[in-house]
């Protein structure tokens, strides 16, 4: 299939939110580079919204089950791989990686958008999945919800983007972020911000870039992810 103006744009935002997430983990790196945390706010909700988006062409109807399942297949695998090189990289986590959490974002999105029983239970058992295991989940409950409150405004005018905006707050521990911000700490106030119109930034970008052709993102991207833990692993020891 020849690349659309669109898919280059979901192409940049897919990049972006890669770079979104390499900066986010530089945190750990050994030097001090808190400041990161913020542009970090951006990648989830661009991963979700790369997701809806996907979700959201005509493609993605029932007919196309079969690229459907490998999107969901591939998501599972990776979610495996990516944990032992997660774990080595970032100390005490305390929740699995980001992957499970996209892939139960996933089913309740296509639950949500297909009427088939099939579809439809299997998107109330990730439903119940990431409530039962909210606390081991990265972004917890709200995290498994973002893809399909990104879905539900994807086609809609810009300020509907409030929607996924606050899931995505809630889903950043809002309450921790509140609370920095009494504080006087204004990294968490500016991550707060952020989190609250990411989702809005990424639907701007997906609608307003023209003549935009980024290399595509095919499926050797998933290897990206737990191959970065791995060389940042590996910068580390440089530094310490």
């Amino acid at each position: 299939m020849h690349v659309t103006q669109r898919d280059g744009a979901l192409d940049l935002l897919k990049w972006l939110a890669l770079l979104s997430m390499v900066l986010d983990h530089l945190r750990y790196i050994g030097l001090p580079l808190d400041l990161l945390y913020v542009p970090g706010r951006l990648a989830f909700p661009w991963f979700c919204l790369a997701m809806a988006a996907n979700l959201a062409r005509p493609a993605a109807l029932p007919h196309d089950r079969g690229r459907q399942w490998r999107y969901l297949g591939w998501l599972l695998l990776f979610s495996l791989l990516s944990e032992i090189p997660y774990r080595l990289y970032i100390p005490d986590p305390g929740v699995l990686n980001v992957l499970p959490t996209l892939a139960l974002g996933l089913l309740v999105a296509r639950g949500w958008q297909q009427p088939e029983l099939q579809a439809r239970g299997l998107g109330l058992v990730a439903l119940l999945l990431g409530a039962l295991f909210s606390e081991r989940l990265m972004f917890g409950m709200f995290g498994v919800l973002l893809p399909l409150a990104t879905l539900l405004v994807i086609r809609k005018p810009w300020y509907f983007a409030v929607l996924p905006g606050l899931v995505c707050l809630a889903a950043n521990e809002w309450e921790a972020l509140i609370a920095a911000s009494r504080h006087g700490n204004t990294l968490a106030e500016v991550a707060f911000g952020v989190c609250l119109i990411a989702p809005l930034g990424g639907l701007l970008l997906l609608r307003g870039v023209r003549q935009c052709s980024p290399p595509p993102m095919r499926r050797w991207a998933y290897a990206l992810y737990p191959v970065h833990f791995l060389v940042l692993l590996a910068v580390r020891q440089i530094f310490t």
